[in-house]
């Protein structure tokens, strides 16, 4: 489904009617709303999504550079493409995100068959890059910044991969310096979008069927800090309250705060907002005190686990997820027994678990002490079974309750049995003619490490 968001962003009339797109995303939620805004772009200029990448006249790489494989990644993809151009020299190949904001001219050097290369700041030219490209040749185009709140592009068409949920963005880039992260870099300084804009976003959304929104930034928290309206900054906690006045909007989940920024306002927000869901994703990183200094990250041990604490005496039946990265650079078996005693103490329902790798261009990859790779992957062994067993426990641990799903879909191993996900983001499977958006209260009768089995409560 094609929403258009905020003012028009061209007057032209459509020039490929009759052509197909086709989109492969890597990365995150950011990058995923990204290739939505992509995808309205290319349908308001008259294209259709294509089935396959074989049949795609425009082929569009939206890319990260998170993981230290994903350069590999994707030029292993570019070479695959290759001879798809060859055959249709009409076909013409895009690549954007943050890998191309890096590696501008990498890109190109490595792949001369990419008709255009394009960043993070400017994706709402990529139609005026495609006609570039069909007339003068090959084209990057990569902007160091983004220029102005107008250039924050969630004014664009959305092409929606469903009907009944949506992303948010309410900030781009970010201001802090974790030393592992190259995000700042290839996404800039942050920038806050206006309250009033963001509300008038979801009520749009909400008339077009959306019935739950995800709110976006990098560290949602600081929203409003580079803002100044009536006299005042405004806030996160004001932001979640506005849009859970929203009529007809049932769920609002967001994502990623960070815990140094974590407070009781936010946490009241989320308590006496009913649509907000009791669920938090709270990036723990590292249990260690001096790996979380050397990653600047802001907090120690015990405050994140305080402020985690504060939040579950705040919202009744809070859910809580983490992300957990391992071998960080100086990390030795006490820092990492420091970590699992954390984990063991946070108890998070699921945790995103990643193996340290080093990116060039932060602090991180050029520190010494880099941990072996076979050091590594051990402690991410134990890392991950740990986290399952508690996982696996506190799914158990709902057995028999009563929860609200909101239908997704139907599962990929049983197209008769419906997946769904609860107000605390668990994943449940049960039989119902429902069909996606969709709620339903459901009894859990079953559980899993990664969900959970239910059956229509009578």
């Amino acid at each position: 489904m094609t929403t258009f968001l905020g003012l028009p962003t061209a007057t032209r009339q459509p020039t490929r009617t009759g052509r197909s797109y086709y989109i492969r995303t890597f990365g995150c939620q950011m990058n995923e709303h990204d290739s939505e805004r992509l995808g309205g772009l290319f349908r308001q200029d008259g294209m259709v999504e294509a089935k396959s990448v074989q049949d795609a006249d425009v082929i569009m790489l939206n890319t990260c550079c998170i993981r230290e494989n994903a350069d590999n990644k994707l030029y292993g993809n570019l070479g695959h493409l290759k001879p798809i151009k060859e055959a249709r020299p009409g076909a013409q190949i895009l690549v954007g995100g943050c890998l191309a904001q890096k590696d501008r001219e990498i890109v190109q050097e490595k792949a001369p068959w990419v008709d255009v290369v394009f960043g993070t700041h400017n994706l709402h030219r990529v139609i005026d890059l495609l006609d570039h490209a069909e007339e003068w040749g090959p084209v990057t185009e990569v902007w160091d910044e983004t220029r102005s709140l107008d250039d924050v592009p969630s004014t664009l068409p959305v092409q929606r991969e469903t009907d009944h949920s949506a992303w948010v963005t309410i900030t781009i880039g970010c201001n802090n310096a974790c030393t592992f992260c190259i995000v700042p870099l290839v996404r800039g300084a942050e920038i806050s979008r206006r309250p009033g804009e963001i509300v008038n976003e979801v009520r749009g959304l909400v008339a077009d069927g959306v019935v739950e929104v995800t709110l976006l930034g990098q560290n949602v928290n600081s929203y409003g800090r580079d803002l100044a309206l009536n006299g005042r900054k405004p806030v996160f906690a004001d932001l979640l309250r506005r849009v859970g006045d929203v009529e007809g909007l049932r769920r609002i989940r967001y994502t990623s705060p960070h815990p140094k920024d974590f407070r009781i306002d936010v946490a009241e927000a989320m308590a006496e907002t009913p649509a907000v869901c009791e669920q938090l994703h709270l990036p723990l990183q590292s249990g260690s005190d001096k790996v979380l200094a050397a990653m600047h990250r802001g907090y120690n041990s015990e405050r994140f686990l305080d402020k985690l604490a504060m939040a579950r005496q705040t919202i009744p039946g809070l859910a809580s997820s983490t992300d957990i990265i391992v071998g960080f650079p100086g990390e030795t078996e006490q820092d990492f027994e420091d970590t699992l005693d954390v984990v063991a103490a946070a108890r998070f329902d699921s945790a995103y678990t990643f193996q340290f790798s080093p990116r060039a261009g932060t602090p991180a990859a050029e520190m010494g002490d880099q941990i072996p790779p076979e050091v590594i992957s051990e402690r991410f062994d134990r890392l991950v079974e740990l986290q399952r067993s508690i996982s696996l426990e506190l799914n158990e641990a709902v057995v028999d309750s009563t929860v609200e799903v909101l239908i997704e879909g139907p599962s990929r191993k049983d197209p008769s049995v419906r997946k769904g996900r609860t107000r605390t983001n668990k994943v449940i499977h049960l039989e119902t003619s429902l069909g996606p958006g969709e709620f339903i209260d459901a009894r859990v009768v079953a559980a899993s490490t990664h969900h959970l089995a239910g059956e229509v409560a009578s």
